[in-house]
This record gives structure tokens, sequence and C-alpha cells, in this order.
């Protein structure tokens, strides 16, 4: 069998780098496969090289590993290309929450949905489109695996604008599972749940039981009404409302409608992210340094990518409950021309869409809120055009003001116009 191609693009990050190791490095599949890691920080792209070179040697999947700043070095050739960057991603994203605050626009995390958002992708959405612009020269055939956000522009734009096959990956459907399965005081692992929807705003449509297939959505109504009524309150008045859980967390799910915010202002944790980063990056060295055993980080992260891969290029069949594709008819009562998030297929002849027909039609009517956001976001980032930025938020359920709209786009654009630009 030919050996895998694997680029990582972003593999600087400590979010989504450590995952994808741990899942490289305990997948046997992709044994002397070339994996070729990529980033811009030099800081970054050396610890986590090193990191590489320390898990590949205890493994013994003898995976050929090579690092560089500059993508047309790794992408020659390429069968699969993993994508995580975020561009300062910490400092701009307080941004993209304070500001429409500071305008009286009251919002969730300024991530995937509302006025940040826009911005998040404005700024990410042309540099991934320069990548797969550039795959089309260098690797055409290539897989283009998603973690950025936002995650459904992102998936729209590469879809409409590049020849290249895309698909985004999220573990907000275990997030789901993982609340579905509290509030039925069992382990997670012992249920499966069905969802579809939109990133981070899926429908839980059917809950079972692993060891004999029992239908659990009734018993989980019922225990829902009388559960710890602190645990995930905006979720469950949505659920309330409409009948299926929708996913992955009351702030996240929150971003897509104009009452989000009643499940919590507070945005990211940043300080706590920092703290994260400060531990790993000691974790990291304290395994580069002999202190700690690397062997205790191979393990499975929980993350679909290198699953996704393996599959690809082994054929081996695999059920992945949850991706973000280009919609093509998968919802049936979404619009095709759109970024949904449903279960997905994978084998030797590539990745397949569920077909999941209609989605409840409440649910579908809350989503279609972000039909035109989505769509507008993407064409006013494709085209790195003004006009379009303010049409989009003024589309947008989150903002309650043309004034509003309007200051937030001059201050936001002024503090990301050197990653704004047309394609």
């Amino acid at each position: 069998m030919k050996k895998a191609n694997i680029v990582f693009i972003g593999a600087g990050s400590m979010s989504f780098g450590t995952p994808t190791f741990q899942d490289l490095f305990t997948t046997p599949e992709l044994a002397g496969a070339s994996l070729r890691l990529v980033d811009l920080d030099k800081e970054n792209l050396e610890r986590m090289y090193g990191l590489a070179l320390k898990m590949n040697e205890a493994s013994g999947m003898g995976l050929e590993i090579s690092a560089t700043n500059n993508r047309i070095e790794a992408l020659p050739g390429a069968d699969y290309v993993i994508n995580s960057l975020a561009i300062e991603r910490c400092e701009l994203w307080k941004h993209d929450f304070q500001v429409p605050i500071k305008h009286g626009i009251k919002h969730c995390l300024g991530e995937n949905g509302g006025p940040g958002a826009l911005f998040f992708g404005m700024r990410t959405i042309p540099l991934i489109l320069d990548i797969c612009k550039d795959m089309e020269r260098l690797c055409p055939d290539a897989w283009f695996l998603n973690f950025s956000n936002p995650e459904s522009r992102i998936v729209l734009a590469v879809n409409k604008y590049t020849k290249i096959k895309c698909i985004g990956l999220c573990h907000g459907i275990y997030m789901g599972q993982s609340d579905v399965a509290e509030i039925l005081g069992v382990p997670s692992e012992e249920i499966e749940v069905s969802a579809a929807g939109l990133n981070h705003f899926q429908w839980i449509t059917d809950i079972r039981r692993k060891k004999d297939n029992a239908d659990l959505y009734p018993e989980f109504r019922e225990k829902e009404k009388s559960f710890d009524p602190n645990f995930q309150p905006f979720t469950r008045k949505i659920f309330r409302a409409f009948d299926y859980w929708p996913t992955c967390s009351d702030d996240h799910m929150g971003e897509y409608v104009m009452y989000g915010y009643e499940g919590g202002m507070h945005g990211y944790n940043f300080e706590e992210d920092e703290q994260e980063r400060v531990t790993m990056r000691k974790d990291i060295e304290d395994i580069m340094s002999g202190k700690c055993d690397v062997k205790d980080w191979l393990e499975k992260s929980g993350e679909q990518a290198v699953e996704v891969i393996a599959a690809l290029h082994t054929g081996v069949r695999v059920n992945i409950p949850s991706a973000v594709v280009y919609n093509g008819g998968a919802i049936s009562n979404l619009p095709d021309d759109l970024a949904v998030e449903v279960p997905i297929v994978v084998d030797g002849s590539g990745i397949h869409k569920v077909q999941v027909g209609n989605v409840p039609k409440g649910a579908a009517a809350l989503m279609s809120l972000q039909i035109g956001v989505q769509q507008m976001s993407v064409e006013a980032a494709v085209y790195g055009d003004r006009k379009l930025a303010l049409q989009a938020l003024l589309c947008d359920p989150v903002i309650n003001s043309t004034e509003a709209a309007e200051k937030i786009l001059d201050e936001l654009w002024e503090i990301n116009k050197a990653y704004i630009k047309s394609i």
C-alpha cells in the first residue's frame, strides 16, 4: 500500500497539535506515513516537531517527519492536509468579543456566530482560500480537513470557491452526548446519539442505548424535568420549547440566536486558555527532558481527523458521527448552499454525507435565521467587501441596532484590515 502523505498546517497549535499527534502515533494503519509540519511561529513549530519525533520513536510508527515555515515546500504530493491555523487567535478574539459589547450588543463568545464570527471569518477565510489555491496547484486531489473556526463559514467558502475536497471536524457532538448521558445517569460510552444541523448548533434527533438499541429519548425527557436546574439552563429552555436537545453548550449554541446572551455573556476564558498553554508547554518540556514518559501520551484523543484519514487510506469503512460539509441536500429542509453538520461514512472511495432528510420543523426554522448571515459573511470575506460585511451584520439576529452595526464595522475593520483582502 502506498504510504500516506499528510501535511499539518498550524502544527504549532497546542489545542489541536497534541491531540492530532496522539491519534497519528496510535493508528497502525498509518505506519511509515510522511508527516510534514507547517507553522509560521518558529518557536511553536520547533517545540511540536521535537514532540513529534519523541512520540514517533516511542510508538515505533516509523513516520517520516519534517517541519517547515513554508507550506509551498510541504504541499506537493500531499494526500491529506489538516488545518488548525488561527491568526493571533486570542488577541484578536478578545476584540471580536469586547467591541460589540462596547456598542451595546449582547452576545456570547464572538467566535462562530454574531458580529465576532463575521470578523473571525473575514481574517481567516482569505488565508485558508490561499492555502487551497496552493493545493489546487500542488496537490489537487488532497483532502482538506479543517479544525479552524468559524467552521461553517470556512467549509462553505472552500466548497464554493475552490475545487478542493473539504470537510470540517468538531468534537461538539461528543459534548452533546456527554450532557445527554449525564442527565440520563449513564456512562457516555453506553449510548449513541444521532444529530444534524449547523456546527455548534446541531439537534440530537435520536438517543439509543448501544447494547439493545432501545430508544432513550422518552426516558431522557422525563429525567431532564427534575435534573439539576443549574446544568445547561439555556440549552434546556430551547430543548423544552423545541423538543430536541441542541448542542453543544449554552454559550456555543447561544451565539446563533438573538436571546443567546441569556446563556451567559462571560465570553471565552482567555486567562484559563493562557494558563493551559503554560501548562502544556511545561508538559512538553518535561517529555523532551525525560522527566515524563512520552508513552503516557500515546492514547487516542477523541478527535476524528486521523480516523477519517485512516479510512480514506485503507478503504476500511467507518462511520463518523459528525462532520461539517457542504449541504447539497443532506438536510433537505435547509438550502443546498449552506455548510451543515451531519454524520458521514468514510471509505476508500471518499467521504459520503448521510442524507438525513428533514430536521424537525422548529429546529429548521431557528437555524434558518443563519442562512443569509453565513452566506453574506462568506461573500464579504471572499471579496474583502465592506458593504457586504455591513449587510452580513444587519442580517445577523444578534444585532439589534443599525448604529451599533456601523460602529462595530468601523472598529473591527480597522483592527483586522491587515488580513482582509479580496481573493
